[in-house]
């Protein structure tokens, strides 16, 4: 709805297509699958208005078929971030002074853009680059990040009409300004609306922004990046590189013009960006804006009171959609005895159903996890699971990286509570559960509480109204988006903003109107009408 005088389109939710069999929203993202996979792409870097390109070609692969080539993009090096930096101030002044109706219409044109004529494309390049399924692809690709551009604009309108009060003979105002410097955006390969909300969010609010996308998401990242152009964003206001941590960290975080990072990934990157921003905290004009959310160790908490197969059904969602990598996954759980059989029951019978495979064939539910280095590390925890006295493999646990990054949904039994698969994030299809006695349900809430560093997400399963409201007390630290009676992934913008606190984040909501907070300095400007002529207040006077 439109907000006072602002008078903006509906930030409404984008509706999801069920690409169901027969469906012409189906059929159009096949066309758009085999043409993709028709032919090679060559992405370029963005940097103000040049397509930079390299002689050091990368190759991009479906993870679900790492033999075929997609395309190859242009790795740069030291001298496209200083070129990006440059490009980002140079655009500073023209975008920062530009009304913000002008940049909301940019966005919201973006927004438009990935709903119509992109969105199989989008959702294609999600599906090829990055091994999600249809659905999840749509959800991501399509849905989330036109509901990040569509809400983000309505927040921004919120944002520029609070305005303080003002006394007789004063007006005040408050002056909503975008950052001193560049913002950069440093975003994770497992969900193309967080790659497109980052860098976006930020420039919306008046900032340039010097974007380093995950190599494995750089596919999608390049659709993104023609979709932002297509609808006008000008040039230098985003400037898409690709250089590895190191080369762009070294340049970046020494720069006095440095504003800000958006930043989703792991938290050893996060720490040490912080350590890093901390050590050069004398070299900046401004103290840095450090936004970030990092990883969980996500939990489906179960009461004695919980129904099975929803308990069940949450895990087989939860847990494995999208090969377990999304920061929210499901992958620890704690089952009351009493429970415990009927839930391994229906979650086998449910993982026997699962069909795996690439994401063009649209009866597979499991796809590949991204890449080698993330299918060995699984593989270890599986490995190391099985040679385990303190751990039975209920479901799964077998890998295959010969044609794909196979590794099948796997649910681990753990004795010990504090093994190391209930504590360490994996992010992959794998989830451990510990059983307990059904009369220890509150001493279960302290270990769920304290066993991870963690604060991301989690859930609490039960049909007792006292249960949940204890639980919902005691594990308030315990994750920043919590559920009841659903599995805990899936937050919707404008419905659950999202983010973590602990080792998972700074918590700043993306989703949000405290988002985009970050990403302005407000200034105070007070203007009195008829200023005094005598210094001496009344007070002063002889009785």
């Amino acid at each position: 709805m439109a907000t006072g005088f602002f008078n903006v389109p509906p930030a409404i939710n984008e509706p999801i297509l069920s690409y169901a069999p027969g469906s012409p929203e189906r059929k159009e993202l096949q066309e758009a699958l085999k043409e993709a996979r028709s032919k090679q792409v060559d992405v370029p870097m963005y940097i103000g208005s040049e397509l930079e390109t390299t002689d050091n070609k990368k190759p991009m692969s479906p993870p679900h078929d790492h033999q075929h080539i997609l395309g190859y993009f242009s790795e740069g090096d030291a001298s496209h971030v200083k070129q990006a930096i440059d490009a980002a101030l140079e655009a500073k002044a023209d975008w920062a002074a530009m009304s913000w109706e002008h940049r909301a219409s940019i966005f919201l044109k973006a927004a438009e853009l990935i709903a119509g004529p992109y969105r199989a494309k989008m959702n294609a390049a999600t599906m090829l680059g990055q091994s999600k399924n249809a659905f999840q692809a749509e959800i991501d690709s399509a849905c989330e990040i036109i509901d990040f551009l569509r809400f983000n604009v309505e927040y921004m309108t919120q944002i520029y009409a609070q305005q303080p009060e003002s006394s007789e003979g004063i007006w005040n105002r408050l002056e909503q300004r975008p950052l001193e410097g560049f913002v950069f955006a440093l975003t994770p390969f497992n969900f193309t609306a967080i790659a497109g909300n980052l860098p976006t969010s930020a420039a919306m609010m008046g900032n340039t922004i010097v974007w380093k996308p995950a190599y494995t998401q750089i596919y999608s990242a390049n659709v993104l990046m023609e979709v932002f152009r297509e609808a006008g964003v000008p040039d230098g206001v985003i400037n898409l590189i690709y250089v590895d941590g190191p080369t762009a960290g070294d340049i970046i975080f020494s720069h006095p013009d440095f504003a800000g990072i958006h930043f989703t990934g792991s938290t050893g990157v996060f720490q040490h960006i912080w350590k890093t921003i901390g050590e050069n905290i004398y070299k900046y004009k401004s103290y840095p804006r450090i936004v970030g959310e990092t990883g969980g160790k996500d939990f489906i908490m179960v009461h004695p009171s919980s129904k099975a197969k929803e308990v069940a059904t949450a895990i087989s969602r939860g847990a494995f959609e999208f090969q377990g990598q999304k920061c929210s996954a499901a992958s620890r759980a704690y089952i009351p005895n009493n429970l415990w059989e009927d839930v391994k029951n229906y979650v086998v019978e449910d993982l026997k159903t699962f069909k795996m495979g690439g994401t063009e064939d649209f009866s597979n539910f499991i796809n590949a996890v991204i890449d080698e280095k993330s299918f060995d590390k699984i593989a270890k925890y599986i490995d190391d699971a099985k040679a385990s006295d303190d751990v039975e493999v209920i479901a799964g646990g077998n890998y295959d990286k010969s044609k794909g990054y196979f590794i099948e949904p796997t649910v681990l039994l753990s004795k010990d509570p504090k093994y190391t698969t209930m504590c360490e994030e994996i992010f992959g299809p794998v989830i451990t559960i510990y059983v307990y006695d059904e009369n220890e349900f509150e001493a279960t809430l302290d270990l769920v509480d304290s066993t991870s560093p963690y604060a991301l997400t989690g859930s609490i399963f039960s049909q007792d109204r006292y249960a949940i409201e204890l639980a919902t007390k005691r594990l308030e630290q315990s994750a920043g988006n919590f559920y009841i009676n659903d599995k805990p992934t899936g937050a919707v913008v404008g419905q659950q903003p999202f983010g973590g606190a602990r080792g998972s984040g700074t918590n700043d909501k993306a989703g949000s109107m405290i988002n985009l907070l970050r990403w302005v300095s407000p200034r105070t400007i007070k203007e009195t009408f008829v200023p005094a002529t005598d210094y001496r207040y009344p007070f002063l006077g002889e009785d």
